[in-house]
């Protein structure tokens, strides 16, 4: 069962958030053969840290559940909030095997949050800009509730096209890189 997972950063926790940071490494190792795709989402500068992406690959809710609710960020107060949703790899590979590499480019964590009839869910085989693509369900993973995509893009506007915009209630563009150890 796959899972996306978005912590978002509460205001003022960078230093705490650094001096986590080989516990959160060490705690993601645990994860290293479930993990789809992984990365912080940054600030506009590109280097200060805002959020933390895992898409993984886990038994059940209560794995996902225990997956994000015991990092070690998270028992801190790192974070202000979790986003964690059921999903669906439609690309059916890692971000380790995105052809496109580790570097280069700017690539982004676009999030379209919906609600009705499923959208953006046919993904053309020569989009080789993707680095994950799935829809967000909900916890039983019958209903359709958005989209999340990783995707390499010139800047957000054309990360933002990803998705058919008048089928979200909203949508939302974070700058995002490859994480985990190098």
């Amino acid at each position: 069962m796959e899972f996306f997972c978005f912590h978002r950063d509460r205001r003022e926790s960078l230093a705490l958030r650094l001096d986590l940071l080989e516990e959160h490494w060490s705690y993601m190792d645990r994860y290293a053969a479930e993990m789809i795709a992984r990365g912080p989402t940054l600030a506009a500068d590109g280097e200060t840290p805002t959020g933390s992406v895992h898409v993984v690959d886990l038994p059940d809710a209560a794995a996902a559940r225990m997956f994000a609710f015991d990092e070690p960020g998270y028992q801190a107060g790192v974070y202000r909030d979790v986003l964690l949703r059921r999903w669906r790899n439609l690309l059916g590979r890692t971000m380790w095997d995105f052809p496109g590499g580790r570097t280069g480019g700017n690539r982004y964590l676009v999030l379209g949050l919906g609600a009705g009839q499923p959208a953006d869910l046919d993904v053309s085989a020569d989009r080789d800009d993707l680095i994950a693509y799935g829809p967000l369900l909900s916890d039983d993973g019958a209903t359709w509730v958005g989209t999340a995509v990783l995707v390499r893009a010139e800047d957000p506007d054309e990360a933002r096209a990803v998705l058919t915009p008048d089928r979200y209630a909203e949508i939302e563009v974070h700058n995002w890189t490859f994480g985990g150890r190098a």
